[in-house]
C-alpha cells in the first residue's frame, strides 16, 4: 500500500495496490498487517458504512461525532467519484480550521484516513456515487453533529450543492463550539 501524508498531519491518503487484467482488478482495501509493516498503526474499526448519492453535486457534511464517541474514518469510493474533505476541528491545534480535500474514485482506488477530531464531508462528482468507510466507534445519535458546509471557504467545486435539511441547517464554523481538543480527547 502507498501511504501519503497531506497538509494536515494525521490525515493520510492510502492507496492499495491493484492487480488487474482484462477482467477488471482485485485489491485488498484494508490489511492491518500490511499497514503496520509500513509503520502505520490505525485504531480498531468497529463499523462499516456505505452510502449512495444519486445526483452529481450531492454534498454530505461536514459531520462529526463528539467524544466519547469520536470517530476516525477510513473513506473510499466504491463507484463513481467524489471530493472528500477533512477539517481539523481540534481546539489548540496549529492547523485548527484548516482543510484538505482529495478526489476519491473507484478508478483511482485512493482512500482517505480522517482521524477523530476532524470534520468530514464530501461532494459527488458523478451520479450514483457510492462511498464506503470504516469507523473507529459506533454511531451514537447523541454525539452526532455537523458544521455548515460553506463556512470554511472549502473549494467544493459546486456552487449550489444538493443538501439534506440537516446539513443545510448546521451552525457555521465560526459560531460552533468544538468538542475536540488537540491535547486530549480526540
Amino acid at each position: 500500500m502507498q501511504i501519503e501524508e497531506t497538509a494536515l498531519p494525521g490525515v493520510l491518503i492510502i492507496t492499495p495496490r491493484r492487480h488487474g487484467d482484462h477482467r477488471g482488478f482485485f485489491s485488498e482495501s484494508w490489511n492491518k498487517r500490511t499497514l503496520e509493516r509500513a509503520g502505520l498503526s490505525l485504531p480498531e474499526f468497529v463499523q462499516d458504512n456505505h452510502s449512495m448519492s444519486r445526483e452529481t453535486g450531492t454534498l454530505r457534511g461536514l459531520h462529526y461525532q463528539s467524544p466519547p464517541h469520536a470517530q476516525g474514518k477510513l473513506v473510499r469510493c466504491g463507484r463513481g467519484c467524489l471530493f472528500d474533505v477533512a477539517v481539523d476541528a481540534r481546539r489548540g491545534s496549529p492547523h485548527f480550521g484548516q482543510w484538505v480535500g482529495v478526489e476519491l474514485s473507484c478508478e483511482n482506488g485512493r482512500q482517505l484516513w480522517v482521524p477523530p477530531g476532524f470534520l468530514h464531508g464530501f461532494v459527488t462528482r458523478e451520479a450514483d456515487t457510492e462511498i464506503i468507510y470504516k469507523c473507529t466507534d459506533y454511531y451514537d445519535a447523541d454525539s452526532d453533529g455537523g458544521v455548515r458546509w460553506d463556512s470554511l471557504n472549502i473549494e467544493w467545486g459546486v456552487a449550489r450543492p444538493i443538501l439534506s435539511d440537516k446539513d443545510r441547517d448546521c451552525v457555521a464554523f465560526g459560531e460552533w463550539q468544538t468538542p475536540f481538543n488537540f491535547n486530549g480527547d480526540a
